[in-house]
């Protein structure tokens, strides 16, 4: 399944890339497609992006980086959770976005 992934300017630039990403994403064991299995395959085809939204160790989301998937935050959201299927469809963006913090 090819998923488009839209991730903040300053990693399209990092990664060399131009507006979306379309990611194939192989399917779990049930048919669908993680989350975790969507930022394997980001970080397996842009191998610049590895440690920009997972820790490379833990593979657990970066503290400043939010995922949203049909207009729902999903950053909280075990790795291992279905994608909605609109969003493993192509339908809709799988959504990184860099959080600002400050005052």
């Amino acid at each position: 399944m090819t998923v488009r992934v839209v991730i903040p300017a300053p990693l399209r630039q990092l990664a060399r890339v131009d507006g979306e990403l379309a990611i194939d994403a192989t399917a779990d064991g049930s048919g669908r497609v993680t989350q975790r299995a969507l930022l394997d395959a980001v970080e397996a085809r842009y191998p610049v992006l590895r440690g920009t939204l997972r820790d490379q160790d833990t593979k657990k989301r970066r503290a400043y980086v939010r995922f949203y998937a049909c207009n729902d935050d999903i950053s909280l959201d075990a790795p291992d959770t279905p994608l909605p299927d609109d969003v493993a469809k192509g339908k809709e963006p799988f959504i990184v976005v860099g959080a600002l913090a400050g005052g």
